[in-house]
C-alpha cells in the first residue's frame, strides 16, 4: 500500500508549515507538516481502536479548526467513509443525519458537542462521541484524554485502498438531504482541473466558508495534495479574513458569493488597510455569482485571478470559466472542464442541438468523478440517470462559441400565464441595481396566472428602496412578464450552509394550505 501524501509530505517537508490558525491578537496555533502527520495518526489510531474499519462510517463536526483538518486526514488514512455534518442545523435536522449515515463514532467541536447528546445508545448505530476543544459532556470522550497515549505513527490497516471516501449531505432545499458517497475520485481528471487553474506547491489556501461544504474541503484537499500551507479562519469575518489574506499572502481560497459580497461591501477605508494584491485562484462557486458581485471583485482585487466553477457535491466540478472570459460572458459559467462530458436534454428527452436561451435543457453530466450513490436511496439516484449521464437538475443553454449558461434549478422554474420564467435571470437583472444588496425571485400563487413574479430583497446599507422602484428597474432591463409583480423587503435572506438561498423557505407562507405546492 503506497505511502499516505501527508506522510511523503512529513518525509520530505517536515518543518514546512501546513496549518495555521491565526484568531487574531497573537492568539495563533500552527502545525508543521510534521506535526499534523503526527496528529493525524494519532487520532487515526484512536478511531481504530474504538472499533472503526475500512468502510466504515465516522462522523465529524465543527467549524474550522486545526483538529478538524486533522480528522479529514486521519479519516483518509484508515479508510473509512468521513460524514461531514453541518454544525449549523438544529438538533432535529443533525439527528436525522447522523441516524440515516449509520456513523459509528463522532469527532466533535465541544461547541457543538449538544447536537450529540443522549445519542450514543439510543441509534442503533453510534458508538463513541469524541470531543475536542473543550470539556466533554456526559458519556462521552475526551480527544484529548484518548489522544495522549496514542501512537504517532501510521496507522496499519493493511490493504485499505478504495475502502474510504466521503459523504456529504445535499443542501436539502427540496426536501430531505441525501447522503452523496463517493469512494473514489478520477485523478487524471482532477490533476488537468488544478493544471488549468495553475496550482503550485508555495500557494498558501485560506479557508472562505465552512469546511463541512463539498468545495471548500475539496480544494482544501487539492493544497495539502501539492503540500501548500493552509490557512483555516473558524468562522468567516469579513475584516478578519482581509486580515488574514495581507498576513499571510494568500493566493487561492474558493468561496460562495455571500462572503464575498460581505468583502466588497467593507467601506473604502477598511478594504485600504490591507493588501489584496497576492490573490491568484480565487474559485467562484457554491451558488452563482452574479454578474455585478463579479464586476466588484475585479474592482477590489487583481482581475486575473478571478475563475468560476460550475459544479455540485454529486458531479464535482463541471464547468470552468477563465478570467479572460468573465467580463466578456457575463452569466456564462464557462465551457466543459478537462475530461467533462454534458449533454442538454429537453423535457422530451430529445439532446438539444440548438445555441441561445431558446434552446435550453436539462444539464446531464458524463465523468469518471461523478458520485457513486445516494446512501440508501438508489431510486434518487437512478431518477437523476441517463445511463451514464447525472443531473442536479439545472436548466442551461449553449451560445454559439459553446459557453454554457445556467439558467436555473428545475424545480425553481416558474410557469406564469404558460411561459417558463427563470428566477436567475431576473435575479441577475435586478442585482446590477445600485440599492440592492441581495435578491431572491420565486413564484407566489395566483388564480389568474397560476403564479406571479414575486421578489424578496436586502436593501443596500444606507440606500432606500420601495417595491415602485424595483418594478421600474425592472421594465427596464426584462420583458414585461419576467418584471416582478410583488415585493418584500427582509433584512437577510436564508442560505443553506453551502450558500444557497432557501427559496422553499421564503415561498412557504404564501403557498400554506393549499394543496397544490411549488416544489
Amino acid at each position: 500500500m503506497p505511502d499516505d501524501i501527508l506522510t511523503v509530505y512529513a518525509g520530505t517537508q517536515p518543518d514546512k508549515l501546513a496549518v495555521i490558525d491565526d484568531k487574531g491578537d497573537g492568539d495563533i496555533v500552527q502545525w508543521t507538516y510534521a506535526e499534523f502527520e503526527a496528529e493525524a495518526n494519532r487520532l487515526g489510531n484512536v478511531l481504530l481502536s474504538l472499533g472503526a474499519k475500512p468502510g466504515s462510517k465516522v462522523i465529524w463536526c465543527g467549524p474550522n479548526s486545526l483538529p478538524v483538518v486533522a480528522v479529514m486526514s486521519a479519516t483518509r488514512k484508515i479508510g473509512v467513509v468521513a460524514v461531514a455534518l453541518n454544525y449549523r442545523l438544529t438538533p432535529e435536522e443533525a439527528h436525522y443525519v447522523i441516524e440515516d449515515s449509520d456513523a459509528e463514532i463522532a469527532y466533535v467541536d465541544a461547541e457543538y458537542a449538544h447536537l450529540f447528546t443522549g445519542l450514543v445508545g439510543r441509534l442503533p448505530k453510534l458508538q463513541h462521541v469524541i470531543v475536542f476543544g473543550g470539556t466533554p459532556r456526559h458519556g462521552m470522550l475526551s480527544s484529548e484524554e484518548v489522544t495522549a497515549a496514542a501512537s504517532d505513527q501510521p496507522p496499519d490497516v493493511g490493504e485499505a485502498v478504495g475502502t474510504g471516501g466521503a459523504m456529504i449531505y445535499t443542501s436539502g432545499t427540496t426536501g430531505k438531504p441525501k447522503g452523496a458517497v463517493r469512494h473514489a475520485t478520477d485523478q487524471a481528471t482532477g490533476l488537468a482541473l488544478v493544471s488549468l487553474l495553475g496550482y503550485r506547491p508555495d500557494d498558501i489556501y485560506l479557508t472562505a466558508g465552512p469546511l463541512y461544504h463539498s468545495g471548500p474541503m475539496a480544494f482544501l484537499g487539492v493544497g495539502l495534495l501539492f503540500g501548500q500551507t493552509l490557512i483555516v479562519q473558524r468562522k468567516f469575518d469579513a475584516e478578519d479574513w482581509l486580515r488574514l489574506l495581507d498576513t499571510y499572502k494568500a493566493t487561492s481560497t474558493f468561496s460562495a458569493p455571500a462572503l464575498i459580497r460581505m468583502v466588497c461591501a467593507l467601506p473604502s477605508e477598511i478594504k485600504s488597510k490591507y493588501d489584496r494584491s497576492s490573490m491568484r485562484v480565487m474559485l467562484a462557486n457554491a451558488a452563482p455569482w452574479s454578474f455585478a458581485l463579479k464586476q466588484q471583485y475585479v474592482a477590489d482585487f487583481p482581475p486575473e485571478s478571478l475563475w468560476e466553477i460550475y459544479g455540485s457535491t454529486e458531479l464535482g466540478v463541471d464547468c470552468v470559466l477563465e478570467p479572460k472570459d468573465q467580463m466578456r460572458k457575463p452569466g456564462s459559467c464557462g465551457k466543459p472542464a478537462p475530461g467533462i462530458e454534458i449533454v442538454l436534454f429537453d423535457a422530451d428527452g430529445n439532446v438539444v442541438t440548438g445555441t441561445g436561451p431558446d434552446h435550453s435543457g436539462e444539464l446531464y453530466v458524463r465523468s469518471t468523478g461523478v458520485f457513486d450513490e445516494y446512501y440508501k436511496q438508489p431510486e434518487s439516484y437512478n431518477a437523476n440517470s441517463r445511463g451514464d449521464f447525472h443531473t442536479v437538475g439545472d436548466i442551461a443553454y449553449r451560445d454559439d462559441e459553446g459557453y454554457l449558461y445556467i439558467c436555473d434549478r428545475k424545480s425553481d422554474m416558474i410557469i406564469s400565464g404558460g411561459m417558463n420564467i427563470y428566477p436567475a435571470e431576473i435575479e441577475a437583472a435586478l442585482e446590477q441595481h445600485p440599492a440592492i444588496y441581495d435578491v431572491a425571485v420565486f413564484g407566489i400563487p395566483s388564480e389568474e396566472w397560476g403564479e406571479l413574479v414575486h421578489a424578496t430583497v436586502v436593501v443596500a446599507p444606507g440606500a432606500t428602496l420601495d417595491p415602485d422602484d424595483i418594478k421600474a428597474f425592472g421594465k427596464e432591463h426584462l420583458a414585461s412578464y419576467k418584471v416582478p409583480r410583488s415585493v418584500d423587503f427582509i433584512d437577510e435572506l436564508p442560505r443553506t450552509g453551502s450558500g444557497k438561498i432557501l427559496k422553499r423557505q421564503l415561498r412557504a407562507p404564501y403557498w400554506a394550505g393549499r394543496t397544490s405546492q411549488v416544489s
